[in-house]
Formats: structure tokens, sequence, C-alpha cells
């Protein structure tokens, strides 16, 4: 895109200038054009050809061929390959082919799961592609949202979707809905005055901003950035600029695989050195070297490790979380902090009338989001809906421009979130807004303004007028004469005491109305010369209110361990509210403007200490997530809106709203919640942690068949016998028992007590001692059960092929009995339920067929060089498998006795 030499920025060259700090003659010279007449089509040319056009820039993706090579990129996989070449230039090629078949599975598993396309940028270039009204050469005309440039006037109406950055320069009750850009709740009123140049981008209004959306009004703006320059654009560079990170899962299994690989290696050359120094062929050391490396890596750890997120993931989406990254199943379990914003995730995102104060009573109403179901009490009883309390639900119906309607099965609105609660409110107390239009139908109005800051609509019925006010106490209460008692009449007010109820209303977060009323003749339009000597129906106290299941959720994330910070765009005020009703502790907010001015290692230490932040703008979200990262914490953020998105990449997972999100935020997240609901983030950290307990199950079992085959290619090295197992058996043995034994632990149901542990930290490995004491135990213990049967059937004069099928059964037999070890790796099976996984039953079953036809059918004994073993023989593998169950349940008793005497002494 060719721009204009910086050296001498051309006057609509949009960078670098606070526009909303400039007077409307300031931006016009500095766009060069008349907000009147609007640019001429030739400049408009130029500009396109000098800016391009008004759309986000696409940024390639992974190639399909580099997305297969990175599978293959594992240490273990890499050795793999090398054993499977090597294998092939020796001639052995069934070897070779079993090894490279492995290897390709796994590659292919993985590119599948990764497949997925990242498409946020593309769903943010679609959050701005429309059709627009502009001013061009002093005529109106539609033009597509892509050939808008700098200095183009924007005529914008209600339900319009801003197609550029505009600084505005008319207005009429403008109105838009900047929630997705800054986190605020409620539509923001416009202006076109100047502003200081440190304002913060949600309290610009008079600027406006590609992608929000105009709730109500009209008004006209110059285009002072398109495509990447825009807010959005910036958010999209955010997002480009943010690393994919790696999961603790990723993390951890590379460093597994990467001291896996050593001690392999190192294994592996001593048995060559042991070979060649008791003079054996230098071509059958390779063979035992080649056979240990390939016995002692577990093939199965990947396919392993990915169906066991899988079947996470269904678990998950059977719960309302959709996996959109399979790692990212697991970070779930390990997460240490989740940093939420507020409006739409811990909130409904719809503004409920709460209170409505009159006659100096408070009256309470309940239900949820813009669902009319509820009812009104005053002191727990049911409140009788006459006096002043019937005249404020009709005040707040009659006064009231918003809709309320049913569209499949849920309530939606038109127009101002306020209003329609007030609507919503009515309807609790049995009013319908058409009966009551109908009644009383309008006959004048005076629209809310900024400056008035109130609404008034003239209604006419028996014989006179009826003025209903709605607007803000400061500027109405001055003109209240009287207040409306109990029983409908006037009585005196007072306006101390209508000031403390307003005051204790916003105290707890609340968005206080004052409604009023006025009768008399009305003879002329309605002015405000007439919104004086009213009589004051009652305040009314609304907010966007916290979700039904989130008190608990949060509840529960502080009882396993977890922080839940907010963070928002929204008022401090209102952030710390919301946070004390749904048990976020905080005496303090923390605004955008005090986040900027601190630096990184301040930052640091306000992101562990404070948990409510407010006012706060991309860029600081995304700051705040890395300063916690910062300190070794595993961060998931949850958020719904644009601004929220370049935070959702970076965090270690997260999490969009799957219905009021937007596509921008879906798409950068690692987890969708299809209900929108908190609560769901805990059934999710649940399913997390039983993900990463199945993988440790599956690794605490299979290692030590691994590490015992191993151990046996060492064993008849050093003793010069002839190798028990063949490189191809142990390939049978490790593929086999992994797809038919080991990933059925994928489907062990979630341990009791889950919830109740500390968040597992980074720096904890994959294995803690007791357990890697256990798979020494089990790889010794098959070390000598499958060697010592070995030389056993040798010495009793079987067969060469008998002796190792009698090896590779007693593999085999022990780890289907070790499996029932492994179903928990600290209580006994039998506590979890016999038949709670049948998936076990019936991978033991087909195993044991699959045994019986290795051992006793003649091609499979053709091609892995096994014989048929009698009675006698099955009985000896039967009773040592037996034998090691038994004596890992002792072990496993014996530890969970000495951590619980520690547990009680501590």
């Amino acid at each position: 895109m060719a721009l204009p030499d910086p050296a001498v920025p051309a006057p609509d060259q949009p960078s670098t200038v606070d526009w909303h700090a400039l007077s409307l003659a300031e931006a016009e010279a500095r766009l060069d054009v008349s907000s009147t007449a609007g640019l001429s089509e030739a400049e408009a040319a130029e500009r396109l050809r000098r800016h391009g056009p008004n759309r986000l820039s696409e940024r390639p993706g992974k190639p399909a061929w580099r997305r297969f090579a990175e599978q293959l990129k594992q240490p273990l996989v890499l050795v793999l390959i090398a054993a499977g070449g090597i294998t092939a230039g020796l001639g052995e090629w069934v070897d070779a082919s079993v090894i490279l078949g492995v290897v390709l599975v796994n590659a292919v598993i993985g590119y599948w799961q990764e497949a997925q396309a990242e498409g946020a940028l593309a769903a943010l270039a679609r959050s701005v592609a429309m059709p627009v009204t502009v001013r061009r050469g002093g005529h109106k005309r539609p033009l597509p949202a892509a050939e808008l440039v700098p200095g183009d006037v924007v005529v914008l109406a209600a339900g319009d979707r801003l197609p550029a950055d505009l600084r505005l320069v008319h207005h009429k009750e403008l109105h838009t809905d900047d929630s997705l850009l800054t986190g605020e709740s409620l539509p923001v009123a416009k202006h076109t005055a100047p502003l200081a140049a440190d304002t913060i981008l949600a309290e610009r209004g008079n600027m406006a901003y590609a992608g929000t959306t105009v709730v109500a009004g009209q008004g006209t703006g110059l285009v002072i950035a398109t495509g990447d320059a825009t807010e959005t654009g910036r958010i999209a560079d955010l997002m480009a600029s943010t690393p994919d990170l790696t999961t603790p899962l990723t993390r951890k299994m590379a460093t597994f695989s990467g001291w896996l690989l050593w001690a392999i290696g190192a294994l592996a050359m001593v048995t060559f050195g042991i070979g060649l120094a008791r003079g054996e062929a230098a071509f059958d050391m390779f063979m035992a070297a080649v056979a240990l490396a390939v016995g002692a890596i577990p093939e199965g750890l990947p396919a392993a490790v990915t169906v066991t997120l899988a079947i996470g993931v269904a678990r998950m989406a059977r719960r309302r979380a959709i996996i959109r990254r399979l790692p990212a199943v697991e970070t779930l379990g390990s997460t240490t902090v989740i940093c939420s914003d507020k409006t739409g995730t811990l909130t409904e995102n719809a503004m409920t009338v709460r209170i409505v104060w009159c006659a100096g009573q408070g009256h309470t109403l309940d239900g949820h989001g813009y669902h009319p179901e509820g009812g009104i009490t005053r002191d727990g009883m049911p409140a009788a809906i006459s006096g002043a309390l019937r005249e404020c639900l009709v005040a707040g119906t009659l006064c009231n421009d918003a809709g309320l309607h049913r569209e499949g099965g849920h309530w939606k609105i038109t127009g101002d979130p306020t209003e329609a609660a007030l609507l919503v409110a009515a309807r609790k107390g049995g009013l319908d807004e058409h009966t009551l239009g109908a009644l009383f139908p309008r006959q004048d109005e005076l629209p809310f303004s900024a400056d008035r800051q109130y609404m008034a609509t003239a209604h006419g019925g028996d014989g006179a007028a009826v003025v209903y006010v709605k607007g803000a106490l400061e500027r109405l209460l001055p003109h209240c004469v009287d207040q409306l008692g109990g029983d409908g009449q006037p009585v005196a007010v007072d306006p101390a005491i209508v000031e403390a109820a307003a005051q204790a209303l916003a105290g707890q977060g609340m968005r206080v109305l004052l409604l009023a009323r006025r009768v008399f003749a009305l003879n002329s339009p309605l002015t405000a010369t007439d919104v004086d000597r009213l009589t004051l129906l009652g305040l009314v106290g609304m907010i966007d209110p916290p979700r039904q299941a989130v008190v608990a959720a949060i509840r529960h994330c502080h009882s396993a361990g977890i922080r839940v910070k907010m963070i928002t765009g929204d008022h401090a005020a209102t952030a710390l509210a919301i946070a004390g009703q749904i048990g976020i502790p905080g005496k303090r907010a923390l605004t955008g403007r005090e986040l900027a001015a601190l630096d990184d290692a301040a930052l640091v230490a306000a992101a562990h200490e404070i948990d409510v932040f407010a006012r706060v703008e991309p860029e600081q979200k995304l700051r705040l997530v890395r300063a916690l990262q910062t300190r070794g914490e595993v961060v998931a953020m949850t958020g719904d809106g644009v601004n929220d998105a370049p935070a959702l990449k970076q965090a270690d997972i997260g999490i969009a709203m799957g219905l009021g999100g937007t596509e921008v935020a879906k798409e950068a997240a690692a987890m969708v919640l299809t209900d929108d609901n908190f609560a769901s983030i805990e059934a999710a950290v649940e399913e997390g942690r039983g993900v990463w307990d199945n993988l440790v199950k599956f690794i605490t079992w299979t290692l030590p068949t691994n590490f015992g085959e191993g151990l046996v290619i060492v064993a008849a090295i050093v003793f010069g016998s002839t190798l028990p197992i063949t490189p191809l058996q142990i390939l049978w043995i490790n593929m086999t028992t992994a797809v038919l034994l080991g990933l059925t632990l994928a489907f062990e149901p979630i341990e009791r007590g889950i919830m109740q542990r500390s968040p597992r930290r980074l720096a904890t490995p994959v294995l803690d001692g007791a357990l890697i004491r256990r798979i020494v135990l089990v790889s010794l213990l098959l070390l000598g059960g499958a060697f010592g049967l070995f030389l056993r059937e040798l010495a009793q004069g079987h067969t060469l092929a008998e002796a190792r099928t009698v090896a590779v059964n007693v593999f085999v037999l022990t780890e289907m009995l070790y499996l029932f070890n492994c179903r928990s790796l600290t209580r006994s099976f039998w506590s979890l339920g016999v038949f709670s996984n049948l998936w076990v039953w019936g991978g033991l079953a087909t195993m044991a067929a699959l045994q019986l036809l290795l051992t006793y059918w003649p091609p499979l004994n053709a091609v892995f060089q096994t014989a048929p073993i009698g009675l006698a023989e099955w009985g000896e593998i039967f009773a040592f498998a037996w034998l090691c169950s038994l004596i890992v349940g002792l072990e496993k008793y014996w530890a969970a006795f000495h951590v619980k005497r520690a547990a009680k002494s501590a």
C-alpha cells in the first residue's frame, strides 16, 4: 500500500493524531475536507489509492505441509524414524514397516487435530464489511464500506454498524453500543465537543469506532482511520503479534520426552559397548540396540495423549464447553488464575430493574435478564401493584421507546437496554406496554439529550394530559414539588431522603433513574418549560446482574485454589459492586488510567494483589495477562468482545462466550462456552484435571513395560544370552497393549475430591517420586519374570520360539493385571467400582483373544516367530502376573499410609 513520505505527512494522514482533542474545524482542516460537502470523487479515488481499501489485511496461515512436518519433530518420533530407516537399510522390511507405520499414524492424528484454521482476522474483517451512506460532492450516496477513505463524511442512523473510525461532527440523540470494543454495558451518548488529549478510549464520546453499533439517534462523522489503522485493526495487529503459546502439557511432554530420549540413548550405547566387549558381532549388537530403543520408546504415548484429550473434549461438550484446540483440555486442569470479563460473562448482559423506591419504601424485583417472568415484593411479601408503585411502572412504560418481543424461545429487545428493563419491570407487575399505549396514546415528546438529561412524553386520557418524565435525579429532583404516596395521593417530598435512597442504590453499583409526572391541560407542543412542578413518583435502580450460577462457581474455584479476577471496560464503582455480589474479594478497583502509569515491575505486583480492574483497554488486558504469566501463573481469560480477543489469544487458555460473544472472540479463543455461563468453566476445569490424571495413569502404566523390555535386552547382552524378545515382538506388545489396554484409562471417570486439590504448578514434573518408584519396581519385576521364565523354558528343552512366546505373554498378562492397579494411583480399584469403566473389560477380552491368536495361529506364528505353549506354561505366567499385581497393591497401600501419616503430623 503506497503511503506519503512520513517526513511530510498528508493532511489526511490518520496516524499519531489525537482526533478526540481537535475541534470540528481543526479536524476538517486536518483532513482537508468540508463536512457539509464531503470529498470529491477524484480526491476520494486518490486517497483510496494511497491508503488502500477499508479492510483488514489478511495474514497468511501455516501451510498444510508444514503442519504435517511439525508432527515429526518430536524427539521420540525422530528416534523411531531413524530406527525404521536403519532397519529398512538392513533388509528387515517387516520390522521397518511396522515402526514407520506407527510414526505415520501418530503424525496423521496430530495433523488432523491441528488442521483447524485460525479465523480470527477473517472474523474481524467480516465485522466491518457492509454498505454505508456517505456524502461526496455535496450529495448522499451508498458506498461499499471497502471504498471508504480518510476524510469521507459518513451518515449514521439507528441500526448501522460503524464501517470505520469516525470523528463525530453532528449528532441528534446519537447513542452507540461500544460493548464489544470497550466492555461498557450501557449505550454511550455521543457528542461533538473536543476532549482532553489523555482521555481514554472508553470515554471518547465524540468518537465512533469501527464494528460498534448505533442503537439510537442519528449522526454524521468524518472518517479518520480505515482498515488496519482503525481501533479494530489495531486489535488485529495485537492478535497477529501475540505468539501461540505452548500449553503446560506440551511443555511437560517435551521435557519428559527429552529426558526419556537421553536415558534410552545412553542405555542403548552402553548395551552396544558391552556386547562388543564380550566379543559379540557388531551387527547383532546393533540390532539388539535397535530392539532396546524400540522397546524403551513408548510408541503409543503420542496417540494416547491425543485420544485422551479428544475424550476430554467430548466430555466437556456434554458440559457445554466446546474445545477448539486439543491441548487446551489439559491446560484447564492446571489453571491457577481466571481473568474474566464482566459484561456478558459474569453478568447477564441484560439491564434489569432490581429496586423500585417509591413512597419511602423499596420494592424488590426478581427474575433474570429480559424474561418478563418474576414478581415484585416488599419486605419479602408480594407487593400490591397500586398507588405510587403502579404509577412508577406506568411512567417507565409510557416514557419509553424500546421494544420487547419473543423470538425463537428467547426474549429480545429493540432500542435502549435501560428502557427495555423498564418494560420488563412493568410486565412483572402485570402491566403491558401495548395495552397502556392504547389507553394513553402519546401526544408529544421531548427525546432524551445529554443537555437535558431526561426524556418526557405527553399522553392523553381522562380529559387531561399527563406528562411522564424519566432521567437523572440531580436534574429532575429540583423540579419536584411533591411526591406520590402509597395510597396514590400527593404528599410532601423531602429531597434529602430521596438523595439518600439514590446514593444507597448507586452504592450497590446500580444506575438510578428518577420517575415523575405532571397532570395538566396541554394546549401547545410540549417544551422544556412544561417539565416543572413535577410530582415525584419514585426511583428505579437497575443493574446488569450477575448470572445465577456465578456465585457458586467462583466459590468452587476458590476452593480448588484458583483465583478469579475481573477485568472490565466498565466503570470502577459498577465493577466493585458486582465483584462484591459474586464473591471476588477487593476493596478497590484499579482503573486503566492507573494501569497506564505503572511500569512492568509495578504491574506484575498489582496484577497479583488486585482482583478488580476497570476501564481497561485492549492493550492493558494483554499486559495484565502477561504480567500474571511472568509470575508463573497459568491464566485462563474469558471474554466476548473484540476488545477481549488479543488477551484471549495470549492467555494459556482463552474462553469465549458462544451465545453473546463476537465471532472475533470465538476465533481467538481455545474454548467456547455454548451457554455463556461462567459456571461451565468450573465444570471444564474439573474435566481438565481428570484428563491430566488419566494421562499420568497411562504413563505410569506404559513405562514399566517399555523399561522392562529394555532391561531384558540389556540383561541378555550382559549375560551373553539370546534375546528373549525380538524387535517385532516388542512392537506387537507396545502397540496392541497401548491401544487395547492403555487407552481404556482415558475413559476413567473423574475421581472424587479432584476439585479440592490445589492447581498443579508448572514446575511439578509429570511423575513424582512415588510414581517413579512404582515404575522402577514393576520394570524390575517384569525383567525378573520375563527373563527368568525365558531361561527356564530353554533349560527345560523348549524351543527358542516357545521360550520367546512365554516371555511375550509374561509382559502382556502382567500389563493386563497391572492395568487395574493404575485405574487409581492412590486408591484400590475396588473403591472406584469394578464396572465403572466398561472399556477396561472390553479391552481385556480383546487383548486376551489376540494373545491366543499370536500364540496358536500359524500365520501369526510365522510373522512374529512365536509357537504354541502348554497349560503348565500358562499357569506359570498367570501366577507371576498375579504376584506382580499383589506387590503393586501392597506398595500403593504402603505409600498411601505414609502420606496420611505425614498429613496428620503436619
